[in-house]
């Protein structure tokens, strides 16, 4: 269990438009992660 102020392990995923992304893209800059149903949106 990841604990406030612990380093993230390194992970990817796609953004809305199905590019990767990698956490690592973003080494020194503050990330906040949103987590959005696909099954909630229009379209």
């Amino acid at each position: 269990m990841h604990k406030p102020g612990d380093v993230a392990p390194e992970f990817s995923c796609q953004d809305h438009e199905g590019r990767t992304v990698r956490l690592s893209d973003f080494r020194g800059k503050t990330v906040v992660l949103w987590f959005y149903p696909k099954a909630d949106t229009p379209g």
